[in-house]
């Protein structure tokens, strides 16, 4: 019988030892992984952007990171950076809602020992916190690919990095909407944003990368299947 059969986590399981600090920017979300996996792990902290979560994780030290891909401040693997100058030992369990490879290779470049979608279910969740805490590496099924592929050289990791990491966290966001084809007061609504700072952000990205219109960005964007 699975130790997780029912969905039953006793104090006794190998995660309960674990210390986890939750780092996403949607405060619902983080209060529904806590419900899932607080029994089960003790829960010393949390965070909604990268200046909270580096302050955070430096001030309680947990054993694992549970850490959203897109944050508000440049991103998850920004987090990682900054926490591994100081505290190499930190390990990181990527959480996000993106399956995209670029996501998946960036994060894990950046020093994330996993990565797992949002559609995991809680006891997959604890049993994968163990897993990476305790010196596994963890991936969804189909994000394992993408690391294969990317050791294989099937993808050509170093020129992609390289390109995204002129973009900030926003300007990727923007980038995507842009592909899908949404117009400038779509994206303004989708983020929040004014019509000018969405203008401002496909210029600052139309530079970095080097292209001349939108056209450009939206194939530029669905190449690397950033869609």
């Amino acid at each position: 019988m699975s130790r997780w059969e029912g969905d039953e986590v006793t104090e006794n399981s190998a995660a309960a030892r674990h210390r986890v600090v939750i780092v996403d920017d949607h405060e619902m979300f983080r209060a529904g992984v806590k419900h899932e996996i607080g029994p089960a792990t003790a829960i010393v902290g949390e965070a909604g952007d990268v200046d909270e979560a580096v302050r955070v994780i430096g001030e309680t030290l947990p054993d694992l990171v549970l850490l959203d891909v897109h944050l508000p401040g440049g991103g998850g693997t920004e987090v990682i950076r900054q926490v591994h100058v100081r505290h190499p030992e930190v390990k990181f369990l990527a959480l996000s809602v993106s399956d995209v490879a670029e996501d998946v290779i960036g994060v894990i470049r950046a020093g994330a020992r996993g990565y797992v979608t949002k559609s995991i279910s809680g006891p997959e969740l604890i049993e994968a916190i163990d897993r990476v805490a305790t010196g596994d590496a963890v991936f969804s099924p189909r994000l394992a690919g993408f690391v294969l592929d990317a050791f294989s050289g099937s993808i050509d990791v170093a020129s992609i990095d390289e390109d995204l990491d002129r973009l900030s966290a926003r300007e990727r966001d923007v980038l995507r909407l842009i592909a899908r084809g949404y117009s400038y007061r779509e994206i303004a609504r989708e983020l929040f944003i004014s019509v000018k700072t969405v203008e401002t952000h496909v210029s600052s990205v139309l530079r970095k990368l080097q292209l001349s219109n939108r056209h450009q960005l939206a194939q530029w964007a669905n190449d690397r299947k950033l869609v």
